[in-house]
């Protein structure tokens, strides 16, 4: 792999074809992002967008899932340090506005879990294949703060507002068949056919004009850019909520494997929880 990404060592970096990037997360605790992970896929998108050698991004997960979102350091640094949490929402904004400004395209192919920062890729991407049994989850309010990340500015566009709230406030889990259902990602596939379908999207992208496709991205991302302040929006409150003392009850509730007793931001008595 080119010296142009050495910067990004949490990511295995590949070249299946000429043309394409391969980019996979291979990881701990079913692909979950580190605090490094985390900035590495914020800003690769920018080298993705100077690299002559790239047209497409192929964007998949290694073993049994895409990615099970933040590692409990990660949301561990976020609720407990100011710091840490004012640099982790930097990147969380970066890494929504690096994809839609990245004039390469991206396929995304989710099995398993598709978690948190994983889910923003996946979705991001301009073109998104799930399995059919992939496992798609927001789970923002079940860890205790707003659905900030990508949801507000994609999920309403693809699948809806109704949809969006739904899936968003409840945490039900989607499947990949489900997620085509409603829009929410382009193509669904038996996972054996998952990385083939997603290469054969890849060689499609290839064949086109290069020019003609990286300005129909630009131009059809606007509808995303006219929703910025909405996001920006969403993503301080989520980051706000991350002070309160939900998340650690949040967390502490997902690694005890029991339901979360959210006392809610006035302190005034136990949530029922979803």
């Amino acid at each position: 792999m080119s010296d142009l990404y050495a910067d990004y060592p949490s990511l295995r970096l590949e070249r299946p074809e000429p043309g394409i990037l391969e980019i996979v997360f291979d990881a701990p605790g079913l692909n979950a992002v580190t605090p490094r992970a985390h900035r590495d896929i914020a800003e690769i998108w920018k080298t993705i967008d100077r690299d002559d050698e790239t047209d497409v991004v192929l964007v998949r997960g290694e073993g049994k899932g895409f990615s099970s979102g933040g590692s409990f350091e990660t949301l561990e640094g976020m609720i407990g340090d100011y710091e840490t949490r004012t640099r982790v929402m930097r990147e969380a904004r970066d890494l929504v506005y690096n994809i839609i400004n990245c004039s390469k395209l991206v396929v995304s192919a989710m099995h398993g879990p598709a978690v948190g920062a994983g889910l923003v890729v996946g979705i991001m991407a301009d073109v998104s294949i799930a399995a059919k049994t992939a496992r798609i989850l927001d789970g923002h309010t079940r860890l205790g703060v707003t659905a900030g990340d990508h949801a507000v500015i994609s999920w309403p566009l693809h699948a809806g507002m109704a949809k969006a709230k739904y899936y968003l406030l409840t945490n039900d889990v989607l499947t990949g068949e489900e997620a085509e259902r409603i829009g929410l990602v382009s193509l669904t596939v038996d996972e054996a056919d998952l990385r083939e379908t997603a290469l054969g999207v890849a060689r499609k992208l290839m064949a086109v004009s290069p020019a003609a496709a990286r300005w129909t991205k630009q131009s059809l991302n606007n509808w995303y850019r006219a929703m910025g302040p909405t996001f920006d929006a969403s993503l301080a409150l989520e980051f706000y909520g991350f002070g309160s003392p939900d998340p650690a009850e949040g967390m502490a509730a997902i690694r005890e494997r029991r339901d979360p007793r959210f006392t809610g931001p006035t302190g005034d008595g136990p949530v029922p929880a979803v």
